[in-house]
């Protein structure tokens, strides 16, 4: 008997990928991923960075024995205007470095930001936010000392060159006064329910019936004034206040 014989034979077995072939192809897709990766991680650090520059600083960067906020925080400060933030940098127990005017010294912002029409005023109070060294190439220039930029109490920033700040205590700083119409609802709350503080600003409610400017009585400008020495007094005593939120 004859044998069968099948057409067309047996199907060959498929042929091995070139291991080199296949790492080329793979290459490709894993850099881009490792690229995306890292974008994606440079861009979270970033924006962690921003979001740290808008929290209000309770430690400082110790820089030539004074105490400053972060920077990026300062930036962000002296381009606007946040009396209540000034309030919770000044209170009693925060480690930023204060200095004081060795004279009158009209205020200027070098940073673009909101500046006081009020002058500073010989031993006012400021706190020191940054120091400006200046690019003399390297050349001992006679005169050429720098400066500050510095907070006043009304939440306002000024510039100020090196010899119109000193370190050394007055026997009795000065302050600029604190806008108290600008404050945040729950800031003057807190005064208010300070018994001392509260009274004074109920007076000075009767007496000037609100008025912050213009022709007003002698009695308005003196309890005025009185209402000025006790928000100070309350702050750097340490009264209770809200902690202000993220800088925008």
């Amino acid at each position: 008997m004859g044998s069968l014989v099948a057409c067309g034979g047996a199907t060959p077995p498929p042929s091995e990928p070139d291991p080199a072939d296949a790492e080329a192809a793979a290459t490709p897709a894993a850099t881009s991923g490792g690229e995306a990766a890292e974008e994606g991680d440079g861009k979270k650090e970033e924006d962690a960075a921003a979001d740290a520059s808008k929290q209000v600083p309770t430690t400082c960067e110790q820089r030539e024995k004074m105490c400053l906020p972060p920077a990026a925080f300062v930036k962000r400060l002296c381009g606007g205007f946040y009396p209540d933030v000034a309030l919770n940098l000044f209170a009693k127990g925060t480690p930023f470095t204060r200095g004081y005017l060795t004279r009158d010294t009209e205020a200027w912002n070098a940073s673009g930001g909101s500046s006081s029409n009020d002058k500073l005023l010989f031993d006012e109070e400021v706190l020191i936010l940054y120091q400006r060294v200046p690019d003399t190439g390297g050349m001992v220039v006679s005169g050429a000392g720098g400066g500050y930029d510095v907070l006043r109490w009304d939440g306002t920033c000024a510039s100020l060159m090196t010899e119109e700040v000193r370190l050394h205590v007055p026997p009795k700083p000065k302050f600029a006064p604190i806008p108290w119409k600008s404050l945040d609802q729950k800031t003057r709350d807190a005064f208010q329910a300070d018994e001392k503080v509260g009274k004074v600003v109920t007076e000075r409610r009767k007496e000037c019936k609100g008025a912050t400017m213009g022709a007003v009585s002698a009695k308005c400008e003196k309890v005025d004034k009185q209402m000025g020495a006790a928000l100070i007094e309350y702050v750097r005593g340490g009264g209770a206040l809200p902690a202000p939120g993220p800088l925008p």
